[in-house]
């Protein structure tokens, strides 16, 4: 059976309940990668709070990325620590 691929809007918020956490690793940087096309400078990641795991997991990746500025808990409103915010630098010049 062929998997048919999932287009996913990129609106600045990624929710990975619906995602197998196998495709996390290559899920976050591409996710990020079109925000930050789109000119997007802040993402919500959403991982849920559970063991904390997901959320070690995509601490870790977005700190391997290079136009990551910074990463934060969501606030109370934004999901709390059920979330993290991802802050990306802008791009300079041509792509």
């Amino acid at each position: 059976m062929t998997e048919t691929p999932v287009t996913i809007p990129i609106e600045g918020v990624l929710d990975l309940h619906t995602f197998d956490p196998k495709e996390v690793k290559d899920l976050i940087p591409e996710y990020l990668r079109l925000c930050r096309e789109k000119g997007m400078t802040e993402v919500r990641i959403i991982h849920g709070k559970g063991s904390g795991s997901l959320k070690a997991t995509v601490l870790a990746l977005v700190a391997r990325i290079p136009f990551v500025a910074e990463t934060r808990d969501a606030g109370p409103a934004e999901g709390g620590w059920g979330a993290t915010i991802v802050c990306l630098r802008q791009r300079c010049g041509n792509p």
